[in-house]
């Protein structure tokens, strides 16, 4: 066991070597798929994802990925209220576009699953998007407004999309679980806020840091698996489940320390899990040997691309190619899908890779519109100087 958890971590470390070009700023969850498509079914077979506790571990790390993604989203900030008809009209707009290019897809490739291919076209990372813009430093109304419709596409897609890979006699149980999930969550934030504020929670607050009990750490682990354990036992999805548990810990502006130990017990070792024991589920051989599949993947990515620039064109101010191109990101949703169509069997492998295909094709197109924002803001910076 020790053996095969020891590849599972060398295999994760692929991410951040890939990612350690300045240059290129490759997300680290591409090394992290790559390390699991070399060892894992396509090619060297030194890891089986089915093998226990590696399901566990996998559905950790997909609970905590998406843990992270909800705390990008602040469902109380001045700029998503600022920007929000804006990113609510180039949302609709990217919603409409998507509607007949995903039936095109469908009808070309002989799929029936228009409705996800709606999804994946409308959806947004704000895992890959908001990082870059942070890195980069990027700022101006463009950026304003590619953080809010990001935002905006991701929270709504993220809830929608298990939808799509259930069966229709499921749906309703499903809608259920997401709204008890909703509402455990709305009722987290309103008894937390007052708990908050009581003399004995503070005290425990201080305690916890000069004795190191990480109780922050504990109660938000504890918050995800509760939600976790409602999504099981209603039928409703793990994602959002850890979406909603993101979103009430970003009410509560969590601290450095919290910060810190969240990324440590999620980045250090249950998201990469997660996400190489994807790439060793993954069947490139599959996805090569298949012409439909690698042209599902290659019109995926476009029209992804082309619908978000159309809605940039028509709604943005400034830098509406670079606003289209980057909001345009989508790696987290496609891989979700993926992983959630492989484990019910609601997709077949080749199908579920070129998700994962057409997700990091997107990468190239948002990686360039954060070049062009960062080029246009050095350009600005040198005529003021």
């Amino acid at each position: 066991m020790y053996s095969s958890l020891a590849l599972l971590v060398a295999a994760g470390l692929l991410g951040p070597l890939l990612a350690f070009s300045r240059r290129l700023r490759v997300p680290v969850l591409v090394g992290e798929l790559v390390g699991g498509i070399i060892l894992g079914r396509t090619w060297l077979n030194l890891i089986d994802p089915t093998m226990q506790p590696f399901p566990v571990f996998a559905s950790l790390g997909f609970a905590m990925l998406m843990l992270e993604a909800g705390t990008e989203v602040d469902i109380g900030s001045t700029l998503l209220r600022d920007e929000a008809v804006r990113a609510g009209l180039a949302f609709l707009l990217t919603l409409i576009a998507s509607i007949p290019i995903a039936l095109a897809i469908g009808g070309l490739f002989g799929s029936n699953h228009v409705a996800l291919f709606v999804i994946l076209l409308v959806g947004s990372s704000a895992a890959v998007a908001l990082p870059t813009i942070q890195e980069r430093r990027l700022a101006g109304p463009s950026v304003a407004l590619c953080i809010a419709w990001i935002t905006l596409a991701d929270a709504v897609t993220v809830l929608v999309m298990p939808l799509t890979l259930t069966g229709a006699g499921q749906i309703p149980e499903a809608l259920l679980g997401d709204a008890l999930i909703v509402v455990v969550a709305a009722g987290t934030i309103m008894l937390g806020r007052r708990l908050f504020t009581m003399g004995w929670a503070q005290e425990a607050r201080r305690l916890s840091e000069q004795r190191r009990w990480a109780l922050r750490l504990r109660i938000s682990v504890l918050l995800l698996l509760c939600l976790g354990a409602i999504a099981e036992h209603t039928g409703a999805s793990l994602l959002v489940a850890g979406f909603a548990a993101g979103i009430v810990l970003r009410q509560f502006h969590a601290p450095h320390r919290l910060a810190l130990e969240l990324t440590g017990l999620a980045a250090g070792f249950f998201v990469p899990a997660f996400f190489v024991l994807l790439g060793a589920s993954l069947d490139l051989k599959g996805l090569l040997a298949s012409p439909s599949a690698i042209g599902l993947a290659v019109a995926l990515a476009l029209a992804a691309t082309a619908v978000h620039v159309v809605a940039a064109l028509i709604v943005g101010t400034q830098q509406r190619l670079a606003s289209g191109l980057l909001a345009s990101a989508q790696l987290g949703l496609p891989a979700a899908a993926a992983a959630l169509g492989l484990s019910t069997g609601a997709l077949s492998p080749p199908v579920a890779t070129a998700l994962v295909a057409a997700g990091l094709l997107t990468l190239i197109p948002a990686t360039t519109g954060a070049m062009v924002f960062a080029g246009a803001a050095k350009e600005e910076s040198t005529v003021g100087a």
